[in-house]
């Protein structure tokens, strides 16, 4: 079982500013992983999720594309 990044390295706040951190958790399609993938624990992976989401609203990270078949 994977361990949560955000414990190994002791990170309690996950800021919206860093880009880098938060393109690592998600995939080509700009979609958030889920958790199972990133191996992230709950509390973890919520905040995460509320920083992407702050990320895209400021436009430092882009919104899903759209991908057709």
């Amino acid at each position: 079982m994977k361990q949560c990044y955000f414990c190994q390295h002791e990170v309690d706040v996950i800021d919206y500013k860093n880009t880098e951190i938060l393109q690592k958790f998600t995939d080509n399609t700009h979609k958030i992983k889920p958790r199972k993938r990133t191996g992230l624990c709950a509390s973890h992976q919520r905040k995460l999720a509320k920083s992407i989401k702050r990320a895209r609203q400021l436009a430092l990270i882009p919104y899903q594309e759209n991908v057709r078949i």
